[in-house]
């Protein structure tokens, strides 16, 4: 067996990590536009559930297109569609980032929502990316105030959902994210608006 010098396995271990990070570089670089394209894609999808219309990556950028507007107003973007607006959401979960899209009528009455997350726990935080959570949302009012999630909430107001059982971290987020969205967007697109 040859005895190789400290020298030796140092040099030739330096070597192959530039090599690795190179190649790893050069992946990472040629890899982001596809990337780029696909977070692009995956938004149009959720603007476009938000309002009805399913679709698939093939499909996305040309149904959005068709329906969906771009706006922004003193720097806040939204999206215009054919009865209302959508907005998009920002805020932070119990063990991360979360956001979403809510599209709204005229009457600032909600068509559709759409929630994500980086890193919630599944069963629990995670429940805010289902279908079930948000269709909670729809017919629900962000007129006067913001709608807010809670344990037994009063089904029948139009300002309360019911939080995520065992994911109050996370639903107590979804409300901080719905009240920053409604101080936003309440004038800026509504104006005064008063719920008859």
């Amino acid at each position: 067996m040859k005895n190789f010098s400290n020298r030796y396995i140092f040099t030739y271990s330096a070597v192959l990590v530039a090599l690795v990070a190179l190649v790893l570089t050069a992946v990472s670089v040629s890899l982001k536009p596809l990337q780029q394209r696909n977070q692009r894609v995956e938004q149009k999808q959720m603007i476009l559930k938000t309002i009805g219309i399913a679709s698939t990556p093939n499909d996305a950028e040309e149904l959005y297109a068709k329906h969906i507007e771009e706006c922004e107003e003193e720097g806040l973007p939204y999206y215009r569609y054919d009865g209302g607006v959508v907005v998009p959401m920002h805020g932070n979960g119990l063990w991360g980032p979360i956001w979403g899209y809510m599209a709204l009528d005229s009457n600032m009455t909600v068509v559709g929502a759409v929630f994500d997350h980086k890193g919630e726990t599944p069963g629990l935080g995670g429940e805010i990316a289902t279908e079930q959570f948000a269709s909670r949302f729809v017919g629900k009012s962000m007129s006067k105030e913001p709608i807010r999630l809670k344990k037994n909430a009063d089904k029948s107001s139009p300002y309360e959902v019911d939080a995520i059982s065992g994911g109050t971290m996370t639903s107590n987020g979804v409300t901080d994210m719905l009240e920053a969205t409604h101080k936003q967007y309440f004038t800026l697109l509504f104006g005064c608006h008063d719920e008859k």
